[in-house]
C-alpha cells in the first residue's frame, strides 16, 4: 500500500507542478529534505515571484513518528500514543492577481500503528478556493468539477464532502468562511484500500482541471493599487486560518515536522487594517456577502 500512494503522490506533484510551470514561465526551486531524527523526508517546491504566481508551493512529504499527535487524535481517542506514518501532497497558490483567487489542495494517508498491532489506515484531503473578487461562472466551475471528482463514487459523496469543505474553512471568531469551498474529507477507510485510494486519486486529479481555467482566465486582468490592497487585507484570514484551525498545520507543528515546509502555505506579502470594512455596494462588499456564504452553486 504504502509504495502505491508514495508512487502516486511523487508523480501527482511532478504533474502539477509541470502545469504551473508552463502557466507562469519560472521554475520552482526544489528543497529535497530528510526529517534530522531520520524519520521520513519529502520534497519542498516553491515558486516565487513569479510572472503570474507571486508564492506558490507544491510538497511532497513521507513522515513517521513514535506518537501520532492531538491533532491526528480528537477524533480518534484510541489511537493516542500509537506509532504512525503519514504521506502526501499538499500545495497552496498566491497570484500576483487580486482577480485570482488563491487554491489549496491536500491529499494524505495515514497508518497508525505497529505492523504487529493491526495498524489502522486512512486517506484523507480535498481542495477550495479563496477568491479576493467573486466571479459566479468561476465558483460554478470550481465545483462542478468537484462534483465531477465525486460522481463515479456515488451521489451522496460530493454533497456530504461539500458539506464538511464549508463547515471546516470557517473563522469562527470572524463569522466568515475562508472562501467558496470545494471539498473535504478525513478517515477514509470503509471502503476498502483500492475504492478508498482510487477516490484519493480522484481529487488529486481533479485540482489541476477546477483551478487552472480559472488563473488563465483572470491572470492578465488590469488592478488597481486599492484591489491589490484588498486582496492583502483578504491574505489575513487565510492567515489567520491556517495558524489558528487548520489541523494539518497544527499536526505537522505538533508532530515537530519541518517548520519551513509546514510554513510554506503563507503569503508572501498580507496585511491587517483595524476596522477595515468595504464600502457598501462595492465588489469588495458583495465578495462577503455573496460569495463567502454557503450556498449550492451548481444547483
Amino acid at each position: 500500500m504504502r509504495d502505491q500512494v508514495s508512487d502516486y503522490l511523487k508523480s501527482l506533484q511532478d504533474r502539477i507542478c509541470k502545469t504551473l510551470i508552463d502557466v507562469d514561465g519560472n521554475e520552482f526551486a526544489e528543497d529535497a529534505w530528510q526529517h534530522e531524527n531520520g524519520s521520513g523526508g519529502g520534497r519542498t517546491r516553491v515558486l516565487s515571484g513569479g510572472a503570474v504566481i507571486e508564492k506558490g508551493g507544491v510538497n511532497f512529504s513521507h513522515v513517521l513518528g513514535d506518537t501520532l499527535p492531538p491533532a491526528a487524535t480528537n477524533k480518534r481517542p484510541e489511537l493516542a500514543g500509537k506509532p504512525f506514518e503519514a504521506m502526501g501532497v499538499s500545495l497552496v497558490i498566491h497570484p500576483n492577481n487580486p482577480f485570482a483567487p488563491t487554491s489549496h489542495m491536500n491529499v494524505r494517508f495515514f497508518v497508525a500503528g505497529a505492523e504487529t498491532d493491526n495498524p489502522v489506515w486512512w486517506f484523507g484531503g480535498g481542495f477550495d478556493m479563496t477568491p479576493y473578487y467573486g466571479f459566479a461562472e468561476d465558483v460554478k466551475h470550481w465545483h462542478q468539477t468537484a462534483y465531477n471528482a465525486c460522481a463515479a463514487f456515488g451521489d451522496d459523496v460530493y454533497p456530504r464532502y461539500k458539506k464538511w469543505c464549508d463547515d471546516y474553512f470557517v473563522l469562527p471568531h470572524r463569522s466568515e468562511q475562508r472562501g467558496v469551498g470545494g471539498l473535504f474529507f478525513d478517515d477514509l477507510n470503509e471502503h476498502g484500500f483500492e475504492k478508498s485510494f482510487e477516490f484519493m486519486q480522484s481529487i488529486g486529479d481533479h485540482f489541476i482541471p477546477a483551478y487552472l481555467p480559472i488563473l488563465e482566465k483572470r491572470k492578465d486582468t488590469e488592478y488597481t493599487q486599492a484591489q491589490r490592497d484588498w486582496q492583502l487585507l483578504r491574505r489575513g484570514r487565510y492567515v489567520e486560518f491556517n495558524l489558528v484551525f487548520d489541523r494539518g498545520t497544527l499536526f505537522g507543528l505538533q508532530s515537530g515536522g519541518r517548520t519551513e515546509s509546514i510554513l510554506m502555505s503563507m503569503p508572501p506579502k498580507v496585511a491587517w487594517e483595524y476596522q477595515a470594512n468595504p464600502k457598501p455596494g462595492s465588489d469588495e462588499a458583495r465578495l462577503l456577502t455573496d460569495y463567502l456564504v454557503v450556498k449550492d452553486w451548481i444547483a
